[in-house]
């Protein structure tokens, strides 16, 4: 059967920049799928998706004019309840034969399967494949209502009386099979060959589409559009490096930005423009985020790396003289500016100290009290894990650094540079601390104290800083965990994911010297109304982020096992166990000595006394115990040596020698002895096992 290509496109009013990249994606791909699954498209057909501020569209490869017809076998009743003794038809069966569209005569045709009471009547028939016009508009349907769109607009159309609902008006629908117009219906519109191209620069105010093969470029001559949104964003791309170029600067990365533009416009057009120079006064991070945020502009750096006075704009027009443009956007730009250096200079009329008290006033959570409270919440936290470090050798002058910052971290919440621009908390106080004239492990703690704000984010650049961002996350756990605030499934409002998988990097990427179960107490000390449940369903929270961020570390999940199994007290030392899991398991003896660990585990579990943890040599009738006895005599010390100064891998190494006294072990002695003292003393000897095999990782977790 012939097959041609296939292009639809829906015309609409502007689309929402920030989802259009998701909706073009999402239409093309539901309306190819449903081609495919009708059988218009092969699994080979290629789907092309066009996503403009003003359009949806998709160009789908080798799609047929008709869908083969399919052989289709119907199963319909157990000959029993279809035939009588004589062998006729009964009403049921035919009942059943009229609901399929045919007759009595259909009964001499029918199949048997299948023997005695569970033989069946089946009825062969063939099913006409799908007519093009009918799959298409079956295709577009199932695309229009699997677009993701949180609200959807309702409005009239032409004839004043019907509403139909879509994210947008739409304003045209073209469809085209080869040259062939294909009929379908959507949105109070018919399919036909024309659409509209840029609002401002197409050649002519309609572009007719001669094919579907030609939608592309006739939109591009034609209509001044470039239709596809990978193209579009390729074309700004180049733009942007090339005018960076000619200025000797850099443009700032920014990848969601660079996807709202190219979602903003339909013919990209990329200018270079300044604001004065007094601006560069403000912090940089004031002056970009405005102009990215509420501008939609691209500052450029120097070679350093450093905020120039200059920035591009990705403008929708092409004028002979830019002039007007340019000039435009650089009058548009400075009050913002200006509004942003305002604020720079009020708010530094005022010390952070000043502003605590004025949290007081500052609604944290309404269970959980003001930023105030939480604020001394942090306070007294950051206080105990500093002290923790200070024990283990951090200089003394962490602690009041750490408190010093703990206590000012929230006051730029009050700010009015926070106040426009949330995004900048803790990055305003760093500098409004330097300031005040605080040091600067107080100032880099304040400003670090969010970090890491998302996934590959940098960790706090100083020990206070990972102090009070440790604190931060723990209170916020500790908190929203004791009055239920728990995440479930894709719902997370206050990112407790986020804040667990902090904890969790500071911790093993700083390589803290810090028991996790006992920071956790510390976090809930702050909250003495607790209940304990809390407590017990952070640790449990924070493992399974353990289990994930491990896994993506490239570790096994057999690996990442053992090693969280085991319960290590600190995080800090988990990649060297599981360093120490990896080379164990190369070992010859590996396989054997997991295995006899689950056995031993399961063992004891199944005791229906306590095994002693003392084992009598006496009772060591068996050459195969006593040979056991002695070799854990022997390779227990050397194992626990490595173990206690942190030589894990050499500590289970050490475990290789015991693969043959445990195999003779349960090869030679029975464990239930009928004299309890020698079972009660064989269960001694495997409980000193297992606890041997156990320190540095759970090895039962290694058996396959």
């Amino acid at each position: 059967m012939s097959t041609k290509n296939l292009l639809v496109e829906l015309f609409v009013e502007e689309l929402p920049p920030k989802a259009l990249k998701k909706l073009g994606e999402s239409f093309a791909t539901t309306f190819a799928d449903s081609l495919k699954s009708q059988g218009l498209a092969g699994a080979g057909a290629v789907a092309t998706s066009f996503a403009s501020p003003r359009r949806l569209a998709v160009h789908v490869t080798q799609v047929a004019s008709k869908a083969a017809d399919k052989a289709v076998q119907h199963k319909l009743m157990p000959v029993a309840v279809g035939l009588d003794a004589a062998g006729q038809p009964t009403p049921a069966l035919l009942k059943k034969l009229v609901g399929l569209g045919v007759g009595s005569e259909a009964v001499a045709s029918l199949k048997r399967q299948g023997e005695g009471k569970a033989a069946a009547l089946f009825l062969d028939s063939v099913v006409a494949g799908a007519a093009l016009d009918e799959g298409v508009q079956k295709a577009l349907d199932e695309a229009i209502a699997g677009l993701p769109i949180d609200r959807r607009m309702s409005y009239q159309l032409d004839d004043g009386w019907t509403s139909v609902s879509f994210v947008r008006p739409a304003h045209g629908l073209v469809a085209l099979h080869g040259d062939a117009v294909v009929r379908c219906y959507t949105l109070g519109l018919h399919a036909g060959r024309h659409t509209q191209g840029h609002r401002f620069e197409a050649a002519k105010p309609r572009v007719v589409l001669h094919h579907a093969d030609s939608y592309a470029q006739q939109l591009r001559d034609e209509g001044a559009v470039i239709a596809s949104f990978a193209e579009r964003r390729a074309e700004i791309v180049r733009q942007l490096d090339a005018a960076a170029t000619t200025q000797g600067l850099q443009p700032i990365a920014d990848e969601a930005l660079l996807d709202e533009v190219t979602a903003l416009v339909e013919r990209p057009n990329v200018l270079v423009c300044q604001f004065e120079r007094e601006f560069l006064e403000v912090p940089p991070e004031c002056l970009i985020l405005t102009m990215k945020a509420n501008q939609k502009y691209f500052p450029l750096l120097d070679a350093a790396g450093k905020l120039t006075n200059k920035f591009l704009i990705v403008s929708n027009i092409r004028p002979a003289d830019p002039s007007r443009v340019i000039g435009g956007n650089e009058r548009v730009v400075r009050p913002r500016l200006a509004d942003a250096k305002f604020f720079f200079d009020q708010d530094r009329k005022k010390t952070l100290a000043s502003r605590v008290a004025g949290l007081a006033k500052v609604v944290y959570h309404g269970k959980l009290g003001t930023q105030l409270q939480r604020t001394h919440r942090v306070v007294e936290i950051a206080r105990e894990i500093a002290r923790s470090l200070i024990d283990d050798g951090s200089p003394a002058h962490l602690k009041g650094a750490a408190e010093q910052a703990a206590l000012l971290a929230k006051a730029d919440l009050l700010t009015d540079m926070v106040g426009e621009f949330p995004e900048l908390q803790g990055i305003m106080g760093g500098y409004y601390a330097k300031h005040d004239g605080l040091e600067d492990d107080v100032a880099f703690a304040i400003e670090d104290h969010y970090k890491p704000r998302f996934a590959g984010d940098a960790l706090p650049r100083n020990m206070a800083g990972v102090v009070v961002a440790l604190a931060d996350k723990l209170e916020t756990l500790a908190g929203l965990f004791g009055i239920g605030q728990v995440p479930t499934g894709d719902k997370d409002p206050f990112a407790l994911r986020r804040h667990a998988l902090g904890v969790i990097r500071i911790l093993i990427e700083r390589e803290l010297p810090l028991d996790v179960h006992q920071l956790i107490g510390e976090a809930f000390k702050a909250f003495p109304a607790t209940h304990g449940q809390a407590q017990a369903e952070v640790g449990f929270f924070l493992r399974e982020r353990l289990v994930g961020y491990l896994r993506d570390a490239g570790y096994s999940a057999q690996e990442v096992e053992a090693v969280v199994e085991a319960r290590p007290e600190r995080w800090a030392e988990v990649p060297k166990r599981l360093a120490a899991v990896r080379a164990f398991a190369a070992l010859p003896e590996a396989a054997s000595l997991a295995a006899a660990n689950k056995r031993v585990g399961n063992i004891l579990k199944k005791s229906e006394a306590s095994a002693e943890t003392v084992v009598n040599a006496a009772l060591l009738k068996e050459p195969a115990e006593a040979a056991l006895a002695d070799a854990l005599a022997s390779v227990g010390p050397m194992a626990d040596a490595a173990f206690v100064r942190g030589d894990y891998t050499a500590s289970l190494q050490a475990l290789a020698a015991l693969k043959t006294p445990v195999d003779a072990f349960f090869d030679g002695v029975m464990v239930n002895a009928d004299d309890p003292a020698l079972r009660s003393n064989r269960l001694a000897l495997l409980a000193t096992l297992h606890a041997a095999m156990n320190r540095v990782a759970d090895l039962s977790k290694l058996a396959s």
